[in-house]
């Protein structure tokens, strides 16, 4: 597999998607995103404008955590309302809120000069009742993942098999290795 580039301004993600797929190069991308409930909408319009600048193979990754209490918020404004009121805010907001069910979403849009390819992912589970656990990032310490009762923060490993941004890595591997 040839070098693909990953847009992105978010070095946690990078380091993540460094650990599976190895022939990735951070391309630091700071990008206004549109505004759209779809992350395959956003990763679309993105990963275009990637490619107009850097002009070789390129992917970018929308995610978000919609909650089912919260109808669906915060979604694709995750990482605005993780840096405005964080996971402590979620949960204040959850107060009360029987129905904690959630799943975080993962859309990656790939283009090279064929086209673009699109591929999203999803990782159900549910909100905890408080902040547990010192690994990962952003909603990792209040994230419990369908049949387990730990929060990715508290299990790195766990977050390493299940999450959507994991599913998504490993169908774009599959993608690239098919197309070579």
């Amino acid at each position: 597999m040839n070098m693909i580039y990953f847009a992105t301004s978010n070095p946690n993600k990078v380091k993540e998607v460094q650990e599976i797929l190895e022939e990735v190069e951070h391309f630091p991308f700071d990008h206004n995103e549109i505004r759209s409930d779809d992350a395959e909408e956003i990763a679309r319009e993105a990963v275009e404008a990637a490619y107009s600048k850097l002009k070789k193979p390129v992917f970018v990754e929308d995610s978000g955590l919609f909650i089912e209490g919260l109808k669906g918020f915060p979604g694709t404004y995750s990482g605005w309302v993780q840096k405005k009121i964080g996971s402590k805010g979620i949960l204040k907001l959850m107060n009360g809120i029987k129905n904690r069910n959630a799943e975080f979403r993962c859309s990656i849009a790939y283009i090279d000069e064929n086209g673009i390819k699109i591929i999203t992912e999803r990782c159900k589970g549910e909100i905890s009742l408080e902040e547990r656990g010192k690994s990962g990032f952003g909603y990792d310490p209040i994230f419990i993942p369908e049949g387990n009762e730990r929060t990715f923060a508290e299990s790195i490993e766990l977050k390493t098999k299940l999450s959507h941004r994991y599913k998504a890595i490993i169908e774009l591997k599959k993608y690239l290795k098919n197309k070579a």
